[in-house]
């Protein structure tokens, strides 16, 4: 199954709505987005443009935002799972983290009960291997400091690719 994974939006919409065009095209109907949403309409915008599943996890900044939203702000959207601190799903035969910061993704990468682990925080895509768990960073879609990215990833037959916007 192919995934597409994001982070840092921070709000860029053109730029979101650019990424999300890729993953339609490509046909992905799965989507993973490590914090730095920013406002809870950002998570709107990607839905109304996206049927598939979504799983976002908040950073720090995006905990403030959601701080106070209404239980059911996001009740049309039945296929998105919010996280806190790291989400974890499996797709066949993987297992897969998510969460916004470094050190986090270090620890769930260290404690090697996944086969790959993502992160945001620091928008420039990178990718390494604590011994079996691959720890990735599919850069940032907001365009800050680096060039806007996501990553592709097919639990299928184990590949990472970069997108460049």
């Amino acid at each position: 199954m192919k995934i597409a994974i994001i982070s840092d939006t921070h709000d860029n919409l053109a730029n979101l709505k650019k990424a999300i065009a890729v993953i339609k095209k490509e046909k992905i109907k799965f989507l993973i987005h490590c914090g730095d949403i920013f406002k809870p309409e950002t998570v709107k915008e990607v839905l109304k443009d996206f049927s598939g599943k979504a799983h976002f996890v908040l950073s720090d900044v995006d905990e403030e935002y959601f701080e106070g939203i209404e239980k059911d702000y996001f009740k049309n959207f039945p296929k998105l799972k919010i996280w806190k601190e790291f989400g974890k799903i499996e797709v066949g035969a993987k297992k897969i983290a998510f969460t916004h910061f470094p050190k986090t993704a270090i620890g769930l990468a260290i404690s090697q009960k996944y086969d790959i682990v993502f992160y945001g925080h620091l928008h420039k895509p990178w990718e390494a291997k604590v011994k079996k768990t691959k720890l990735v960073n599919p850069g940032n879609i907001a365009g800050l400091f680096f060039k806007p990215t996501f990553a592709i990833y097919d639990s299928n037959i184990n590949k990472l690719e970069l997108k460049i916007l």
